[in-house]
């Protein structure tokens, strides 16, 4: 527990960094976005369109959020002050030492917590996420590395409250996956989960290897922006090949014996997106219409940036050289992000979804090739 001096030092600290947060978050614009917010949804045909409205109605919680946690911290503060006062003239009574000690710790996790959400400034952050798995060369170990992958992102969306659905899963010849898309849901979904886009390896002892030997596999992750309606996105009916198949997936008699799985190339671009998720045709087709969209403003501000240099590597190679995360199994067990340094020691638990350290970290240090700090 801390001294009267230190609890008296932790809150000037604390006041410093509420300041500099509410400049940062310019909490006067935000206020002025819910005004206009509020206006748009007392519209008569605001809801009208449904997928719009739900989407407004999301950025205006969130927002209201922002300011409701920033009022929070300074009405916290504000006590912690009052009782640091109550202490002095009592004598340093140690009821209200205790007191305001517990109320620091609990404002400078919310102060951490709203901190990092302030780094996910980005058009898009706030966004769902479709992110894709696709095994690297390797055949059976990056198939069952890839599933292994499927599984932590699972454990990481249930962590944090999202809901992950899963659009399109490709099976191994043998073992594990060799591609997978997902949707993620949840707000500031893409904000967090673009930190996972490039290649992931492993090095661990095969368990389909008879003589115990060492293997290293990879693994790609793709992460974009479920993009909103009212992006400029414009795709023509003759640029599209529509094939329709019947679902490979789990299913029961209907999913599997009727055609409802939808695979839409887009032609101009070679882009290729698919679904099988759904028991309807119609709910796969809008489904990937969402995904191309996505991909297609994905591509354009690829192209602006080159960014896929950055990612993958001159030409896209799955393979040495391009790997953002290591994840050692044996001989000894770590693993290292490779673009900020951090490591996790304890490898299951970093499997079964605990990679926020890792996403934390990379957002701290700017994305990190845009270097930037809270106040600047």
């Amino acid at each position: 527990m801390r001294e009267l001096s230190e609890l008296a030092l932790a809150a000037d600290e604390i006041l410093e960094r509420i300041a500099t947060l509410s400049k940062f978050l310019d909490i006067e614009r935000v206020k002025g976005e819910i005004n206009d917010l509020e206006s748009a949804m007392s519209a008569p045909d605001f809801w009208n369109n449904q997928e719009t409205a739900k989407s407004t109605g999301s950025r205006l919680h969130a927002l209201k959020q922002t300011i409701s946690s920033v009022d929070g911290l300074k009405k916290m503060a504000d006590d912690v002050a009052v009782l640091i006062e109550f202490a002095s003239s009592e004598k340093q009574n140690a009821e209200y030492i205790a007191e305001a000690d517990a109320l620091v710790d609990n404002i400078l996790s919310t102060l951490d917590r709203i901190e990092l959400a302030s780094y996910l400034s980005g058009k898009h952050d706030h966004c769902n996420a479709i992110l894709s798995i696709h095994a690297g060369a390797g055949g059976t170990e990056s198939c069952d590395w890839a599933d292994m992958i499927l599984r932590m992102y699972t454990r990481w969306a249930e962590r944090n409250r999202f809901t992950m659905e899963i659009q399109d899963i490709q099976p191994g010849e043998e073992a594990g996956i060799s591609s997978a898309t997902v949707r993620i849901v949840g707000e500031n979904a893409y904000g967090y989960a673009k930190a996972e886009r490039g290649v992931h390896r492993l090095v661990r002892i095969s368990p389909f290897d008879s003589n115990r030997r060492r293997h290293t596999s990879f693994c790609s992750v793709d992460v974009i922006a479920e993009i909103e309606d009212d992006e400029n996105i414009e795709i023509g009916d003759s640029d599209l090949r529509i094939d329709t198949y019947r679902s490979s997936g789990k299913g029961g008699q209907h999913v599997n014996k009727t055609e409802s799985a939808i695979r839409i190339t887009h032609i101009p671009t070679g882009i290729v997106v698919t679904c099988q998720n759904e028991r309807s045709q119609h709910k796969n087709r809008e489904s990937a219409m969402k995904n191309l969209r996505s991909r297609l403003y994905e591509k354009m501000e690829d192209e602006k940036r080159s960014a896929m240099e950055k990612f993958y590597g001159p030409k896209g190679e799955i393979g040495w050289g391009y790997q953002i995360r290591s994840y050692v199994f044996q001989p000894y067990q770590m693993v290292k992000d490779l673009r900020t340094g951090t490591e996790i020691g304890n490898v299951q638990d970093v499997m079964d979804g605990a990679i926020d350290q890792f996403i934390h970290s990379w957002l701290k240090a700017g994305c990190p090739t845009e270097r930037r700090t809270l106040g600047e």
